[in-house]
Formats: structure tokens, sequence, C-alpha cells
């Protein structure tokens, strides 16, 4: 019987999901970071805000940090266990060869 690759094996994908959350929890907390300083920056610059807009800016700042972060680390993901190896390449057949 074969062993089990990369996400398919279930002790690989529970240490890799872990790791995943951690670094989402971790990066929450920068992205957190960041919405304070966009904020302080905003309150310097143009002074008081209305709510709709802090709303806005906690929301624009954050989710898209967020979103940044899980791509990045979903690719860390894939790429930490050995899932990118396990894609077959369809096209190299077809491509010529300069012989």
């Amino acid at each position: 019987m074969t062993r089990k690759q990369g996400l398919d094996d279930p002790q690989v994908a529970k240490v890799a999901w872990r790791r995943f959350r951690r670094i989402m929890g971790w990066m929450a907390l920068g992205g957190a970071l960041c919405v304070g300083a966009a904020l302080g920056f905003l309150r310097w610059w143009a002074g008081p805000m209305p709510i709709h807009m802090i709303i806005a800016t906690i929301l624009g700042v954050w989710l898209t940090f967020m979103l940044g972060t899980a791509l990045m680390a979903l690719t860390f993901l894939s790429s930490g266990t050995g899932h990118d190896e396990q894609v077959i390449d369809r096209i190299k057949d077809e491509v010529p060869s300069d012989d």
C-alpha cells in the first residue's frame, strides 16, 4: 500500500492546517495594528472623520490585509506539504522539442 502524500495524509494535513491557523491569527493581529496606523494617520491628516469613513477604513484595510495574508499562507501551505510536486503537467507533452 502506498503512503498518502501532502494534504492527503491526515497527520500532515493536521500539522499544516494548524500552522496555517497560527499564521492567520498572528497576521490578524498585524492587520489590526495596520488599521490602527491607518486610522491614526487619517485622523492626523484629515481631522475628525464621520463614523461611516471609520468603518469603511477598518473594513477596507483589514480585509485587504487578510486577503493578501490568506493567499500567501495558502501558497506556503501548498508548497510546504508537497502538494505542488503532485501536479501533472499535461502541456509538457504537447510542446515540440527543439530537436
